[in-house]
Formats: C-alpha cells, structure tokens, sequence
C-alpha cells in the first residue's frame, strides 16, 4: 500500500519567460521543476503577428502570474530567455500581480562566432 503526502501550497516557485519575435510563453514551475501553470500569447487569444507584441506577452504574463498566486504562490525566480519584445513587459506584469521577485536571471544563448558566412560573390 503506497501511502501519499497530501499537496501541501507551492509558495517558491520559478518563472521561465521564453520569448521569440512570433510568441512569448510563460511557464510556471515548482522548485523540483512540475509545472504549476503556463500560458502563452497564443492562448490568450492571439492569432497572427499580434502575438509577438508586448501588449500580448504582458496578458500571457498576468494570467500565468495570477493562476500561480491562487496556488498559493508567494516567492518566485524569473529567467528569462530568448530576443523577443515582450521581455520587459512580462517582467512588469508578474511584478504587478503581487508576486515578489527574488532573482532575474537573463539564459538567452550566445553565440561562439555564429553560423558559417556565405561563400565570397564573384563577379
């Protein structure tokens, strides 16, 4: 007989912002890395070149936030990663919803001399 804890209230937690130049999605996780809730420029309702701007990210961000804050959500960590525009604005947003921000932490790549040039044109 498997005898289990009952879910106790996630009060740390980790925010990972991954933002493109198409989408932005926001994952909320556990300090072990289960996820809690997400949500996405897409999700929101979204469609097009539209979910690319900060205005989207920053709903996506609100709703994330606010879903983790009803968990029991009080503490969080925010990485962020990747060059899209709603960087900043999903950064304000979790901020705004009451939540208490940690650590920020920048994990976009950089590149060790990039991919290979093209060949020289010749004339």
């Amino acid at each position: 007989m498997v005898v289990r804890k009952p879910k106790q209230k996630v009060t740390k937690g980790i925010i990972y912002i991954n933002s493109s130049f198409n989408n932005t999605i926001v994952t909320i996780t556990d300090l072990n890395g289960d996820v809690l809730c997400w949500s996405s420029s897409g999700a929101c309702g979204f469609k097009g070149a539209r979910k690319g701007t900060p205005f989207a990210a920053q709903i996506a961000s609100e709703r994330a936030s606010r879903a983790g804050y009803e968990k029991g959500l009080r503490k969080v960590a925010v990485f962020v990663h990747g060059p899209g525009p709603g960087r900043r604005a999903a950064t304000r947003a979790i901020s705004k919803t009451g939540l208490v921000v940690t650590l920020f932490r920048e994990t976009t790549g950089l590149p060790h001399n990039g991919c290979r040039p093209p060949k020289q044109r010749r004339l």
